[in-house]
């Protein structure tokens, strides 16, 4: 079911009022999580190829032990590359300190021009 025009126009300017508003907010949610470093991509791929050698190892030489060892070294460094722990993300962005927050002031904003249309 399609939006109406008013329907529209009030999603258009609470967007529009949002990303004036609380740029920070938007900005920190629009960023998803810290991007980690070069180094830690490397040494988690590293990590997951010289498990991956073991593995190849242990089964080639018939010893579950080193096979096994090769499977979770490679899994870790997998998971390593691709979410690090957070001690090697970037600082997490600030959050704004807001009285009331977005929901408030849309809510504040909603009762003045409910009650603007009423005295017309």
């Amino acid at each position: 079911m399609p939006l109406s025009e008013q329907e529209q126009r009030l999603l258009d300017e609470m967007e529009r009022n949002l990303y004036q508003n609380d740029a920070d907010f938007v900005a920190t949610v629009g960023s998803g999580r810290a991007r980690p470093s070069v180094t830690v991509i490397a040494l988690g791929v590293l990590a997951a190829v010289v498990g991956l050698g073991l593995l190849i190892v242990g089964v080639a030489m018939h010893q579950p032990l080193i096979g096994a060892l090769g499977f979770v070294l490679m899994f870790g460094g997998a998971l390593f590359a691709i979410s690090p722990p957070k001690r090697f993300r970037g600082a997490p962005a600030p959050k704004p300190a807001r009285e009331g927050g977005l929901l408030h002031d849309l809510g504040e904003r909603f009762e003045h021009r409910r009650d603007g249309e009423r005295d017309s």
